[in-house]
């Protein structure tokens, strides 16, 4: 039997601990990237359906493929789409709603049901690509955060959000959303709105790592709540894991890598967790995956 180098670290299941090493060829690193570049594509895709179809009447079947904004749009003018928490402030403010709207939320509630609400997050909010771009910058300058805040607040910021919509009879968040203002840069010209953007890279850049995703969006919080119903998940073979660490590293959310629970139930906890897939590529020894969760088996009813 041999002995293992004393200078090499073993982990839990006895195995050699291994460090993320970057491929050198091209195919290499667009398979380490694909989750990044199928994020870029359906961000930058989605605001393309919105400008194409109202700067160049882009349309299919002679109707037009994507109008309105991200808090109510209709697609191919016929299905309704709606954000269930901009309609939600605004039932509480007490205003009325057509019933193609509550259709459009109920569409896009079961649509993150199923997926595990904060893919929106990772997928589809125009704000992510900002708030990735301050997260690499920041690394790569080695900025440290200037103090710490609990990812907690977001849900307060939540209940805020609503409370002031029922009390001034407006969707309060909707004033101020930066989705809204990005989504409105991109069809009109940004205006005023790049200085809450710039902001929020700023704040990302040099005061808290991921602050504003992570920390205080309500819209975030809110399908982290939905997202525990969500049926995508993250697997995870705890056999194969040595706890290395890479994908602590990279993970905008990492408070949801509890491996001890994980290795419980096979899979990382829905929620809080955007299912953005950093961590998958990085894993040295492929112990995360995406999959369906009535196809994840449970290591308890396993014996593992």
């Amino acid at each position: 039997m041999s002995i293992p180098d004393a200078d090499v670290r073993l982990g839990p299941n006895g195995r050699p601990v291994r460090p993320f090493v970057m491929p050198a060829t091209l195919s290499g690193r667009l398979r380490v990237w694909r989750h990044i570049l199928a994020r870029r594509t359906t961000q930058v895709g989605m605001l393309l359906l919105f400008y194409g179809t109202f700067h160049w009447d882009w349309a299919l079947f002679g109707l037009p493929v994507l109008s309105g904004n991200p808090s109510a749009s209709r697609l191919l003018d016929t299905v309704p789409l709606a954000d269930p928490f901009a309609t939600l402030q605004i039932l509480l403010s007490g205003q009325s709603l057509e019933s193609t709207v509550l259709i459009g939320a109920g569409i896009i509630l079961l649509f993150y049901g199923l997926l595990g609400g904060r893919v929106w997050c990772a997928w589809f909010c125009p704000i992510n690509p900002i708030t990735d771009a301050a997260g690499w910058l920041r690394a790569r300058l080695g900025i440290r955060d200037s103090f710490h805040i609990s990812r907690q607040l977001r849900y307060y910021v939540l209940a805020l959000a609503l409370i002031l919509s029922a009390v001034s009879g407006v969707a309060a968040f909707e004033w101020v959303s930066p989705i809204s203002m990005a989504h409105r840069g991109v069809i009109y010209g940004l205006g005023l709105g790049w200085m809450a953007l710039f902001g929020i890279f700023l704040f990302d850049l040099v005061v808290l790592r991921h602050g504003w995703c992570g920390h205080l969006c309500p819209l975030g919080a809110f399908y982290g709540l939905l997202g525990k119903l969500g049926q995508l998940r993250v697997a995870f073979d705890k056999p194969t894991c040595t706890h290395c660490g890479e994908c602590a590293r990279v993970c905008p959310e990492p408070q949801v890598l509890n491996f001890k629970k994980a290795g419980e139930v096979g899979l990382i906890a829905p929620g809080e967790c955007s299912n953005c897939g950093r961590c998958i590529p990085v894993c040295p020894e492929d112990s995360l995956s995406f999959q369906l969760r009535p196809m994840i088996p449970n290591p308890e009813e396993k014996g593992l």
